[in-house]
């Protein structure tokens, strides 16, 4: 399993070069709420979009619903970085890094958040 950050789902959207995706690779993703969100508020409206909606929803989600000691976790992450020096820009994305630790699978992103939380937590990164 390989939990798929906004970022990359960006640049998939985007279809920027070298963004294709080998099928067995997207067998993998799972995904999880707040990466749902970033992601579905980022659409723009119309028939693509909506197609886009409907295939990832249907993506394997970890962490549904996200319990109350995720949360906990995530203002951990957030304050160990504080306590290290290291501003955590979003502190979304210290939700997804307690989400991925939780469930031990590794963050595919392009967001230098997750290397700095990588840098003093358990998470595994791509």
């Amino acid at each position: 399993m390989i939990l798929v950050d906004t970022s990359i789902w960006i640049e998939l959207l985007a279809r920027r070069p070298g963004a294709a995706v080998p099928e067995e690779t997207l067998l993998q993703f799972v995904t999880c709420g707040p990466v749902v969100q970033e992601v579905l508020q980022g659409l723009r409206p119309g028939p693509a979009s909506d197609a886009f909606r409907e295939g990832f929803l249907a993506i394997p989600r970890v962490s549904d619903p996200v319990p109350l000691e995720l949360y906990v976790a995530a203002a951990d992450i957030y304050r160990q970085g504080r306590r290290k020096g290291l501003t955590i820009r979003s502190t979304t994305d210290c939700l997804i890094a307690a989400i991925a630790i939780r469930n031990a699978v590794p963050v595919w992103h392009r967001d230098r958040d997750f290397e700095a939380i990588a840098a003093f937590t358990a998470l595994e990164t791509i």
